[in-house]
């Protein structure tokens, strides 16, 4: 199991793409994972045949963990891309200590997610401080909604790999409506099959299957959609304002640049690139919708990641463009192509999805006129873009005659944490937005 970013401590093996007896080349990818972060295809490390497969599919173990070996040309087994000593013949599957990663993982998780049991806070004999190994149980994002809630995770011994504390973790303790200090002794473990709390100790209904349904499990990436939107619902407080943009300039631009700009370019240029440079112009101006909350701070982010919503066959995911501030329409599409593609070939990395301080999804895509888009944590807005389409429209001239026209337009919709935006701060960004695009200038290329 690879290491796929600096606070991932595990992995779930979601798919095998090849199977026993397969012949893979270098680089072949053969099994798809799903961390915290990202979904990902893993290449073969060395070309051959697969000897042995060692974790199932849906299986989440420790980063390092042997998931399968490999029977190369000259009769050697390589797992995990380490190079083996000599031709040998296929091992048994490793059969984990009490003490190594993967037997941890297993005690951790014999009680299902919210199995908690108390912990020592006393230092260890590894030698790390207190802080240090606090970190190690913990995520940055796990210890920032602690922090949030006023949890201590310091004593805690969570369902992650050696008692890490995870974000699904620390979810039940918020929806239920505990707040958890350093314990004294062990705490009764909660039953595995016990139901999802809604908070304040109401449990989410059990939903009976009648006689024709089919039940299929959540993939990693939907269950990770799921925590990350019930987080946010529970976390900020949401408003949503809606304004009507008219996209003819910008459309007009468009038909007259796109065929000199695809062959300077090699990119086709679509209307999205306009409308992330109108955001973070609009963010630069109103510098509270690229903040966050931190207790009773609220953090100004100087750097502009944009978000962008990428829907997949298999689910939703959000690469970032980092510092968009800093780029041309060219590097924004070129950016934009890039990692929509890599995302819906699963190329994407854990940086590609982190980092960023405002979003946008473009639901308009599939028809949607408009939306209340939700706002991903840690961030305080979200922009939604509906469907962009002709549209009769009362213009008043230079005279002060209404005429009616036709224009293309879009509805735009701002989702916005009312803790730290008032309504009045991203009406005025969504006019700003507004303003930019109806008079984007022609050589804005």
């Amino acid at each position: 199991m690879p290491q796929m970013g600096e606070s991932i401590a595990e992995g779930t093996l979601s798919r095998w793409l090849k199977k026993i007896g397969d012949e893979v080349k270098r680089d072949e990818p053969i099994f798809e994972i799903s961390t915290d972060k990202v979904d990902a295809e893993i290449p073969a490390p060395s070309a051959g045949v697969l000897a042995e497969i060692t974790v199932t599919e849906g299986q989440t173990v420790a980063v390092g963990t042997v998931v399968a070996r490999l029977e190369t040309e000259k009769g050697a087994l390589v797992a995990g891309g380490a190079p083996a000593a000599a031709p040998a013949p296929p091992p048994p599957a490793p059969v984990a200590s009490a003490s190594s990663p993967a037997a941890a993982s297993a005690d951790a998780g014999a009680g299902g997610p919210s199995a908690w049991s108390g912990a020592s806070s006393a230092p260890g004999g590894n030698g790390a401080s207190f802080e240090e190994r606090v970190k190690t149980k913990s995520s940055p994002l796990v210890r920032k909604i602690a922090a949030e809630h006023g949890i201590e995770l310091t004593g805690l011994h969570g369902s992650g790999v050696a008692g890490r504390v995870t974000k699904r973790d620390i979810l039940e303790i918020i929806e239920g409506g505990v707040t958890v200090a350093r314990p004294t002794g062990p705490a009764p473990n909660v039953p595995a099959g016990a139901g999802a709390s809604l908070g304040g100790g109401v449990q989410a209904p059990t939903v009976e299957s009648m006689p024709g349904d089919i039940v299929e499990p959540m993939s990693r990436i939907r269950q990770l959609t799921a925590e990350h939107m019930t987080l946010s619902r529970r976390w900020n407080a949401h408003v949503t304002s809606f304004f009507e943009i008219d996209l003819t300039r910008i459309a007009r631009i468009r038909a007259a640049k796109r065929a000199e700009f695809e062959r300077a370019t090699g990119e086709k240029l679509t209307y999205l690139p306009f409308i992330i440079k109108a955001v973070v112009d609009g963010l630069k101006a109103f510098p509270v919708l690229n903040a966050a909350v931190s207790g009773n701070n609220v953090v100004y982010r100087k750097q502009y990641n944009v978000g962008i919503a990428v829907a997949l066959d298999w689910g939703l995911i959000v690469p970032v463009i980092k510092n968009a501030d800093d780029l041309s329409l060219t590097g924004l599409t070129r950016q934009l192509n890039d990692l929509a593609g890599r995302a819906r070939s699963k190329k994407l990395q854990p940086q590609d999805v982190q980092g960023a301080t405002f979003t946008i999804t473009n639901p308009g895509v599939f028809g949607s006129l408009m939306g209340t888009p939700i706002i991903p944590v840690p961030t305080s807005g979200i922009l939604g873009v509906g469907a962009i389409e002709k549209r009769p429209k009362v213009i008043t001239g230079p005279d002060g005659e209404d005429t009616i026209a036709i224009r293309t337009c879009s509805y735009f919709s701002i989702s916005f944490d009312h803790r730290i935006v008032d309504g009045a701060d991203a009406d005025r960004f969504m006019a700003f937005v507004k303003k930019e695009l109806e008079s984007f200038p022609d050589t804005g290329l």
